[in-house]
């Protein structure tokens, strides 16, 4: 299950765009420095992010393994598990480790990433390269992870063995529907998912549209990040709502997305940040009270 809908975020982020799992080139240029991604930086130049997908250094001895932010989970499971057909199975819910964390990114445990992360390496918009712990660093490391990328370009990760050995092992399938539409997903607490999708059928219904049988997985709480979705375990449900070929139509089915928003709000949920675009501004301000703290965080690291 992908999310990769557009948000507001994304229109004023660096210009370190990672390319997803699929699309990405087998290259044999040589890995990005932090050097040179402090002179993009400084300079506004475009990052070819198909050079940092480099693992820099596994350390048992310490727990960690620090890998570039463009590297995917798929070529990290293959380095640290060569040859484990569980590992390599792994549905991720955003290819690369960039994206994971710049969105907060539950795992397939259900986990978000910031649980993953020991600390990170980024370079902030005037080319100053950071080293960002989360014990040294908190109130940066809280910013940075689940911040959209809007806090420097992310150069690499560093990442703690034993919980990436535990988000495979205890790795949960997902209920899922047969639909193949394009999905928005919705954030409930377990206790209301039943109710929640009796009411959004009805509101399928009242808009004339089919609805297929939805996707859910547990996500887990976590209290380390400021721009945090995560506030409380939550049934994570995706409902697959068609996309119309005519402009009536995508009318209908935006009026029907936040409807759907509305509901669950309304039994107490709300929606991951990042790929929810067609959220109102009240329904973001409700959901993420303290979105305005964190854009006068932002103007404070970077003018």
């Amino acid at each position: 299950m992908y999310c990769n809908a557009p948000s507001a975020a994304s229109r004023i982020r660096p210009s370190f765009q990672p390319t997803t799992e699929d699309s990405m080139p087998a290259t044999s240029s040589l890995p990005l420095s932090a050097h040179e991604l402090q002179e993009a930086m400084r300079n506004a130049r475009p990052i070819d992010a198909a050079r940092l997908d480099r693992v820099l250094r596994v350390e048992p001895g310490h727990g960690v393994v620090e890998v570039q932010a463009n590297t995917t989970w798929r070529s990290l499971a293959e380095r640290l598990r060569p040859g484990n057909a569980q590992a390599a199975s792994l549905r991720t819910t955003m290819p690369t480790v960039a994206e994971s964390l710049a969105r907060n990114a539950a795992g397939p445990d259900g986990r978000p990433t910031v649980m993953h992360v020991e600390g990170l390496m980024l370079v902030t918009p005037d080319g100053e390269l950071r080293r960002v712990s989360r014990r040294a660093h908190r109130e940066l490391f809280a910013l940075s992870v689940g911040g959209q990328g809007l806090f420097g370009a992310l150069y690499s990760v560093t990442l703690k063995l034993d919980s990436l050995a535990r988000a495979i092992s205890e790795a949960a399938p997902s209920v899922s529907g047969t639909g193949t539409a394009p999905g928005m997903r919705l954030l409930l607490p377990p206790e209301r998912a039943a109710a929640f999708i009796a009411d959004a059928r009805s509101r399928f219904t009242e808009w004339r549209i089919a609805m297929q049988d939805p996707t859910l997985r547990h996500v887990m709480q976590e209290d380390e990040t400021f721009l945090r979705w995560a506030r409380r375990e939550y049934a994570e449900i995706s409902l697959r709502v068609p996309e119309p070929g005519t402009i009536g139509g995508s009318v209908r089915t935006a009026q029907l997305r936040r409807s759907l928003i509305d509901a669950a709000i309304a039994h107490g949920g709300g929606f991951p940040i990042a790929c929810t675009p067609e959220a109102t501004r009240a329904q973001t301000e409700a959901c993420y009270p303290q979105l305005r703290a964190f854009l006068a965080q932002k103007r404070l690291f970077d003018p």
